[in-house]
Formats: structure tokens, C-alpha cells, sequence
């Protein structure tokens, strides 16, 4: 499960909320720190290009939560860095220097053809309704890159590893004998219609993504869609 897990314009996560802590947060926040969340993002980021982006390019972060992309950017050297979330909570718990926007990712606070990339970890398979919020978002997206812009998207996929992920967690004995596993199926009972939902649709996900975006890389393993791509030309 990702990162951006925790954070997201989360819109199945607020719902229940005892003390202001869901059970889907109390069971994130039990699957890893956060400095292992940065540090499982600094690879990511690496293994994916981003590394070689030039330092003071326009960064945005969706579904950013309590900001430990940001953090993972931040060490990596960027400099502008924006956030949005839908979670006026989630994101005021970050503490750092990019700046902060409490919105929704359908309806980006962005002028046109005024970023260099963005990047989604994790937050796009919480979006409720497919495949309208998506196509909403993907068009978003890409009004606001420039044209040389990036889009990364790492996100959830049904692959044999994940499959296995979750027939393990959902054992008994193994959630017992394991904190991680049982955070994990804790995770997927908490979100289970979005991520259902969006596991089950992956040719529409791509065949969306195609049409407003040019992969560049693009990979199915390990559990995730690791997606990198610059926006397609803009129709006349």
C-alpha cells in the first residue's frame, strides 16, 4: 500500500474518524515511519528519472497527506514545490517549505502550461467514481504541465505479487504474527470499494492515461503501474 496512502484527498478516509484518527490512518501510520516512507520515495524517485529533472523545476505533489514526498523531493534538492490534498488536516501536518493548497484535484488552483511535473504516489485509486473522477483529473493534469512537462504515477496494480500480498494478510495466524501484515489488511478492509473498484478497471486506466499522456516509462510489477510520461500535444 503507498504512501500516499496516508495522505490523499482521501475521499474514503475521513469518514470515521474517533479522536480525529481513522483506522485506516492507525494502521498506515503502523505500516511504516516516515523516514521509511522518504526513503522508500528517494528510491522510487531515482529508479524513475526524476533525479535527472533539473532542480528548479515546478513541482506538484496530489494527494500529498502529511508530506513525506515532499520531504523526499525536498532532500533530492528541488526547490519549487507545490501540495495539494483535499485533507485540511492531513496537510497541515507537514512541515516544510513547499506551499500548500487545501483542494481538489479535479479542479486544480493552477494556471495552464505552469508546471514542470506532477506526481501522484498512491492517491488516484481512492477517487470515487470511475472513470469520471479520473478522466477529470488526468484533463487537469494536463492543462496545467507544460508541454515538455512530466507526469509520474505510481499506484496500486493487480499483479501476481499483490495478489499474494493479499491472500497472505488476509490469514489469521499471519496478521497476528505480523504487524505490517495485519496494518496492510487493516488498509484494504478501510478502502475496499475505491481500491476494488479501481484494481478491477485497468484497461480503462490505461486507455485514459494513453490519451492524455505519451509514456515514457511504463511498468507493471511488484504490485504497482509505475507511470512516467510527458502531456500529448493539446487539440486545436
Amino acid at each position: 500500500m503507498d504512501t500516499a496512502t496516508t495522505r490523499r484527498a482521501s475521499f474514503s478516509r475521513e469518514t470515521t474518524a474517533p479522536q480525529g484518527v481513522t483506522a485506516w490512518e492507525a494502521a498506515y501510520l503502523r505500516f511504516e515511519t516516515p523516514e521509511e516512507e522518504i526513503q522508500k520515495f528517494i528510491k522510487r524517485l531515482k529508479r524513475l528519472g526524476a533525479a535527472q529533472w533539473p532542480r528548479d523545476s515546478r513541482i506538484v505533489e496530489l494527494f500529498c497527506g502529511r508530506g513525506n514526498g515532499l520531504h523526499a523531493l525536498s532532500r533530492l534538492g528541488f526547490r519549487n514545490l507545490e501540495a495539494v490534498d483535499l485533507s485540511p488536516r492531513l496537510i497541515s501536518q507537514y512541515q516544510g517549505p513547499a506551499i500548500r493548497y487545501v483542494a481538489d484535484c479535479r479542479r486544480l488552483p493552477f494556471s495552464n502550461r505552469s508546471k514542470d511535473a506532477v506526481i501522484v504516489q498512491g492517491g488516484l485509486h481512492h477517487l470515487p467514481l470511475l472513470p469520471d473522477d479520473l478522466e477529470q483529473t488526468f484533463a487537469e493534469i494536463h492543462r496545467v504541465l507544460k508541454p515538455e512537462g512530466r507526469v509520474m504515477f505510481v499506484e496500486p496494480w493487480r499483479t501476481p505479487f499483490l495478489t499474494f500480498a493479499h491472500f497472505v494478510s488476509d490469514n489469521p495466524l499471519a496478521r497476528r504474527l505480523s504487524n505490517k501484515l495485519d496494518a496492510l489488511a487493516t488498509m484494504t478492509e478501510h478502502e475496499r470499494p475505491t481500491y476494488e473498484r479501481w484494481l478491477g478497471a485497468p484497461e480503462m486506466i490505461v486507455r485514459l492515461a494513453h490519451s492524455h499522456f505519451e509514456p515514457l516509462q511504463e511498468a507493471f510489477a511488484w504490485g504497482k503501474w509505475n507511470f512516467v510520461a510527458k502531456p500529448r500535444p493539446s487539440q486545436p
